[in-house]
Parts: structure tokens; sequence; C-alpha cells
């Protein structure tokens, strides 16, 4: 299966101090709005979402169809082919895309550990 762009994406408790942090580290700001409470953070090819008030742990982050730059790829798995192929190894969803559309949908599963996997495609 083809994930798509790899990212973690972070509750916050403060986005300002967060982006500071993150800043020190040789991030940059890649995308999001301040206002809106959140920020994609990049370095290099590693991507990091900061998320302040929106979710309460952390999210491993997968988007079929983009690369590391939020460029459209040519070939990818389209996130109802990967849901299909979860189903089929009888892997349990806690949110599916509807099968009967295309283009962006997510669907979300939680790993053995309790942590949450969230495949949103874009494109």
């Amino acid at each position: 299966m083809k994930l798509g762009a790899f990212s973690i994406s972070l509750t916050v408790k403060d986005i300002n101090v967060s982006k500071d942090f993150y800043e020190k580290l040789g991030f940059t700001v890649f995308a999001g709005d301040l206002k809106m409470n959140y920020l994609i953070m990049k370095n290099g090819n590693a991507l990091i979402g900061l998320f302040q008030g929106m979710f309460t742990q952390n999210i491993l982050t997968f988007n079929p169809g983009w690369d590391e730059n939020a460029k459209t790829l040519e070939s990818f798995d389209d996130v109802r082919e990967i849901q299909a192929k979860l189903k089929s190894k009888n892997i349990p969803l806690d949110r599916e895309a509807d099968q009967k559309t295309s283009g962006p949908a997510s669907i979300v599963l939680t790993d053995p550990d309790g942590n949450q996997i969230l495949i949103d495609q874009h494109v």
C-alpha cells in the first residue's frame, strides 16, 4: 500500500510556544494559520503538524496522493483502495470513507497501542 506523505499531528497547549520550539530545531512554517490554531512545519522531508484545541491526542497522519511538499503524485493508492485492503486484512476502522465517492476523503484507525492513524487524502 502506498500511504503517501507522512507527518505527525501534535496536540499542543500553546501553538506559539510550540512554533518557537520547533523553529529552534530547524523547522519552518510550511502551511497553516496561527489564527486558526494550526501550523504545518517542515524540516527537510520531515513534517510536523501543530494543532491547538482540535483533538485530544497525537495522530500519525498519511496523505495519499501527496509527496512531502504537498505536490500531487502521478500515481497513488486512493484512500478507498487502502480502506478495502485494510478491511480485507480484518483491520477495524474507526471512521470509513464512502466507497461511492471519489476525490478527497479520509479514514481513521487505531493501532494495537491506542495510537490513532489518519489517512487523509486531499486530491
